[in-house]
Order: C-alpha cells, then sequence, then structure tokens
C-alpha cells in the first residue's frame, strides 16, 4: 500500500490514533448509528486515507472510524462503495487491505437485502451462510500472483457464526440463516431473476458484500456477513422497489443487529 504516492491509510491512521483493532466493521444502510456509537472515537473521511473509493449513494456516511466497541479496538466504515458506483469490482480492495495493516484478523460486513421467503420479512436479519455470484465479475480482475486463487469453500467463518448465533439467542433475536446472491446493480432485479435466483438456491439477494468477502479472504481475514432485510424482492409483491424504502426499513434491522454486534465484537475479542 505504501509506494512514490506517499503513506498508506494504516500510516495515516496512526499518525492521528495509535491502535491495533482486531475487527474490522463496513456499514451498510440503515447502520450508520453504530459508528457513533464506537468509544474513545477518532474518525477519518475517506476523502482523507489514500486510495479511499467515495460512496456517493445517500445513507452512506463515507467515514472510517477507530475505537472501541466492548472495550474491543475497532476499525469501523461508515458506508461502503459499490461496483456500480464505480463499475469496478475491486473497488473495495484498499479498505480490505486497510484493515489487515491495521492488524484487524476478522472483518463483520452488514448490507440490506431483498428476501426471498416470505417467512423471512422486512425488518428481520439473515446471516449469510454462503454467496453466489451472479454479477459475472471478481474483484481479484488482474491479480498477477497465484495469490488471485483464493478458496471460498468456508468464506464465512463457523467460529464467527456461531458468536452471533449465541448472541442472537442471549438478546431473543431471530436470526436467519441462508445465502446471499451479488447482482451488480444498481438497477434492481427482475421478477424473473428472482425467480431465478430463488432456483439456483439464493434466500437474499444484493448490489454489495460478495466482493468484500473475496477480498477479506485474499488478505487473510475472517469473514462474518449479516444482511438487514429490507423487502421482498421484486415480484413478490406488487409494490415497485425503491432505494427509499430500503432506506427507510433499514433501521428496523439495524437497531436488533446494533445489540449483537457488541456481543460478538466482545466474545471475539476475548479469545
Amino acid at each position: 500500500m505504501k509506494g512514490s504516492h506517499g503513506p498508506s491509510c494504516a500510516e495515516v491512521i496512526r499518525a492521528r490514533r495509535p491502535c491495533a483493532p482486531r475487527v474490522g466493521l463496513v456499514l451498510g444502510s440503515g447502520l450508520g448509528a453504530f459508528a457513533d456509537a464506537v468509544e474513545k472515537a477518532v474518525r477519518f473521511s475517506y476523502a482523507e486515507l489514500p486510495g479511499f473509493p467515495l460512496s456517493g449513494v445517500s445513507g452512506h456516511a463515507g467515514e472510517m472510524v477507530l475505537g472501541t466497541v466492548a472495550g474491543v479496538e475497532v476499525a469501523v466504515m461508515a458506508g461502503r462503495a459499490h461496483y456500480y458506483e464505480h463499475g469496478d469490482a475491486s473497488v473495495m480492495r484498499t479498505p480490505m487491505e486497510t484493515f489487515q495493516a491495521l492488524g484487524c484478523t476478522a472483518v463483520i460486513l452488514t448490507n440490506a437485502a431483498g428476501g426471498l421467503h416470505p417467512e423471512v420479512p422486512p425488518g428481520e436479519l439473515m446471516l449469510i451462510t454462503d454467496h453466489i455470484n451472479f454479477a459475472g465479475t471478481n474483484p481479484l480482475f488482474g491479480e498477477p500472483t497465484d495469490r488471485r486463487f483464493v478458496g471460498l469453500s468456508q468464506a464465512y467463518d463457523p467460529h464467527l457464526q456461531a458468536l452471533f448465533h449465541q448472541a442472537a439467542a442471549e438478546e431473543g433475536i431471530r436470526l436467519a440463516t441462508g445465502t446471499y446472491m451479488w447482482f451488480s446493480g444498481p438497477s434492481f432485479e427482475a421478477p424473473a431473476e428472482i425467480r431465478a435466483a430463488r432456483i439456483l438456491g439464493a434466500d437474499a439477494v444484493g448490489m454489495s458484500t460478495v466482493p468484500e468477502v473475496i477480498l477479506a479472504r485474499f488478505f487473510g481475514l475472517r469473514v462474518a456477513a449479516v444482511s438487514t432485510i429490507t423487502n421482498y424482492a421484486a415480484g413478490m409483491t406488487d409494490v415497485e422497489l425503491s432505494h427509499e424504502d430500503v432506506k427507510e426499513v433499514g433501521p428496523m434491522g439495524a437497531a436488533k443487529l446494533m445489540r449483537l454486534l457488541p456481543r460478538v465484537i466482545a466474545a471475539y475479542g476475548s479469545a
């Protein structure tokens, strides 16, 4: 990350806030309040961090927050950049590399997703246990080394999944599990695509996260990912989908996730 263009993101961060975070988090739509709950926080605009992608999506703050949650040092991205904004599946490479360079050993990814099952309605949470890359691209295109051949058989870490299930049981929160299918966006999926997604084994659909999972595994980070189900997928109701609806429903699931995250982080940090 360091070269002729100046200091790395990790160096910029440590110059202002000496830190050794154990967990990195990427906050999706509706979860901005979690960044506000970080203690001893020092904030960096993405514009301050060399190579960090700027997000133009409403509801994504565009800040890296360093501090503590449940006594554990964390690095929190309040908002992400998406493939559909930049036409580049590797747009989140620098953030994932920065998590690793700062010392994180795990990353927790969150997103807003469309649900494919009536029994998991909007406002519920789904722990991602696997994914389908339906976008037809990969963030490791062009990587010149054999490290590009990343294994994804256990991309979603079993230990972190167990911590989420334990936290959900302790909080009395229902936590569904399932497979997330990545569509490129930015247009919402067509009803025929949702029918195909269901046949292929998807439980939720969305426009993010999968490239970050691949990049995180490329950098040796353990991964957990959780979707807030913000809407039924296209064709399941008579309502046309909109980003405004996503932003409106997102906080319902986010409030539940904000109760789980401190427990998961505390448990991981004590291990």
